[in-house]
């Protein structure tokens, strides 16, 4: 999905956390800002209505926004 792309993500997990997306470091544990299991939840079901087709159970052993898109990258996303 050409419009989806590791800043988007960054910047919706952050508007999610109600954060500035600089805040957010690429290799920070997202769970140690807050984002819980429904909210990542939310935020996955948003991208695939986008278009990205990830299911969230791919990424749930990653925390980290750089761990979520190398599976997104492998995944031909």
């Amino acid at each position: 999905m050409s419009t989806f792309t590791l800043e988007r993500m960054r910047a919706d997990v952050a508007r999610m956390l109600r954060e500035e997306p600089e805040n957010i470091g690429l290799d920070d544990n997202l769970m140690d800002w807050g984002l819980d299991s429904m909210r990542l939840l939310d935020l996955f079901m948003a991208w695939n209505a986008a278009g990205m087709k990830v299911d969230v159970m791919d990424i749930a052993h990653e925390s980290s926004l750089n761990g979520w898109w190398r599976i997104i990258e492998q995944q031909g996303q």
